[in-house]
């Protein structure tokens, strides 16, 4: 007869669960709510988000403090990993949350927001990202990631228009690919060590001295190629642009950041102890991905006429630059990913805002795409100020001194000439110079071309109609980010270095 297993509520150190947990309980209060009272104000669950997305922020404050008193914090069976990685992404994914929902205090036409279901779903997708980064264990990854994906096919299908809903269907099809290419990854290397937590995987491995390479490089394989998808990799990048342009403008600028985030933290941990074990061909591998994202993505980017995909074959470009953190390994390089991606966190959403706000119900016969660069033509003399903002995110995505991004490029290119990647390094440059282009291309159509007759009288009403008092002080919050960043890059830097150092990544 097998004798009970007593287990004390203490060893679980159940309070590693508490930042998930918060947006979780914010969902389901949403819910109960509706259930008992429909038909009550967005402005309502806006609140009511807002206040649980500040509740979770607190209980990361409490974690962060744990985790500088007392080092890496596992809990309940192991699964949960509280390190300094994990604490800095759930960072970057509530705040930027906090930005995003206000921007649900807009015009009802965009129906979505009317629902109380969106903002609940909007509460899953989070829990379910932090329980990605927060976890070494595959099979917890797995299921936050999939608690994650299923709600944004949602919200991106609520958006209600026939682009929409394309983008929620093909979104969900890459998604279904990328969480079968995970699952038989995470297989084949459960059969190879007996585990699914990574650091277990790493060990058992390296003490094999990774004896069986072929089925290691299946393994690797597909789990490659499902963060790749998920990441918007290059040849894995065909969803995207179009998923943005059905998206709201919004929704575009959020999914460009916090999804990414989660997946970058995710892949640290899955392919930088092989990087670290010098294994040559993932090496090579990881270098082509970064290589050709970034310079096929600002390719098709310098040919687009809708500033929308423009930036979402922008948001490509980023993505492969970022991953080159991956490939280097170093912490500086891991510093380097979290300090671009909170820059780029401000700029990024702060430009989607702006096309949300310049959003329109109908399109007038100039304009083909509801975003076409014909439609910012003269924007200096029909809306100046929503010109200059504009400008300004356009500069800071294009790295130019001193706005927010250059600190982040600076930082990642020099990462990589002392991670001994100078050739990557020049590439790095080089791309940023083409990204310039098409950035400064909607600048000239803002500042040096004349306004369409048809835009003369609309355009500056359509700013202020939609600028809202969220959506204006959201904006403010991104364009102060973007502007006095160069501010706050050392302490924001030593910040980002004490918890990836600290993390055993």
């Amino acid at each position: 007869m097998l004798s009970p297993i007593n287990i004390s509520i203490e060893s679980l150190n159940l309070v590693t669960l508490a930042p998930m947990l918060i947006p979780f309980v914010g969902a389901l209060m949403i819910l109960v709510i509706d259930l008992l009272k429909g038909g009550l104000d967005k402005s309502l669950y806006v609140v009511i988000s807002i206040l649980f997305l500040a509740l979770d922020f607190g209980a990361l404050l409490d974690s962060a403090g744990m985790f500088s008193a007392n080092g890496i914090i596992l809990g309940v069976f192991n699964v949960m990993l509280i390190d300094g990685i994990a604490i800095l992404a759930q960072f970057i994914i509530v705040a930027t949350s906090i930005l995003f929902i206000p921007l649900a205090l807009t015009n009802k036409r965009f129906h979505e927001f009317s629902h109380p279901e969106f903002f609940a779903l909007f509460l899953f997708m989070i829990g379910g990202f932090q329980f990605m980064v927060a976890s070494d264990n595959l099979i917890l990854i797995f299921v936050g990631l999939e608690t994650a994906s299923l709600a944004l096919y949602t919200l991106i299908a609520m958006h209600n228009r026939d682009k929409s809903f394309e983008a929620a269907i093909k979104y969900f099809t890459m998604g279904a690919l990328a969480a079968g290419f995970f699952s038989f990854g995470s297989m084949v290397l459960y059969a190879l060590t007996g585990s699914v937590e990574i650091n277990q995987i790493a060990t058992v491995l390296a003490n094999n001295n990774y004896a069986d390479m072929g089925f290691v490089l299946v393994g690797v394989v597909f789990l490659l190629a499902s963060f790749a998808f998920k990441l918007s990799v290059v040849p894995f990048h065909t969803w995207t642009p179009d998923v943005y342009e059905g998206s709201s403008a919004a929704m575009a600028g959020y999914m460009s950041i916090v999804p990414k985030i989660a997946a970058f933290v995710v892949a640290m941990r899955l392919f930088e102890f092989l990087i670290h074990a010098h294994i040559v061909w993932l090496e090579v591998v990881l270098y082509a991905f970064v290589v050709i994202t970034m310079t096929a993505a600002n390719m098709w980017a310098l040919v687009q006429t809708d500033v929308k995909r423009m930036l979402a074959y922008s948001s490509i470009s980023h993505a492969g630059f970022v991953m080159a953190a991956i490939l280097i390994g170093t912490t500086q390089a891991n510093s380097a990913l979290f300090l671009y991606w909170i820059l780029f966190s401000f700029t990024n959403l702060g430009a989607f805002s702006m096309l949300w706000i310049s959003r329109q119900k109908e399109l007038p016969g100039y304009q083909k795409t509801d975003h076409s660069f014909e439609k910012f033509s003269g924007m200096i003399k029909t809306s100046p100020m929503a010109a200059i903002i504009m400008a300004i995110f356009m500069l800071s995505l294009a790295g130019i001194p001193p706005f927010a991004l250059f600190w982040g490029k600076i930082y990642m290119i020099s990462s990589a000439v002392t991670g001994g990647y100078t050739v990557l390094a020049l590439v790095m440059a080089l791309n940023s110079a083409i990204a310039g282009y098409y950035y400064i291309k909607l600048i000239v159509y803002m500042f040096m071309k004349d306004p369409i007759a048809s835009n003369v009288d609309n355009s500056g009403q359509l700013y202020v109609a939609n600028a809202t008092t969220a959506l204006k002080t959201i904006i403010g919050f991104a364009i102060l980010g973007t502007i006095f960043a160069f501010l706050a890059i050392d302490p924001l830097l030593e910040f980002v270095t004490t918890f990836v150092y600290n993390s055993g990544y």
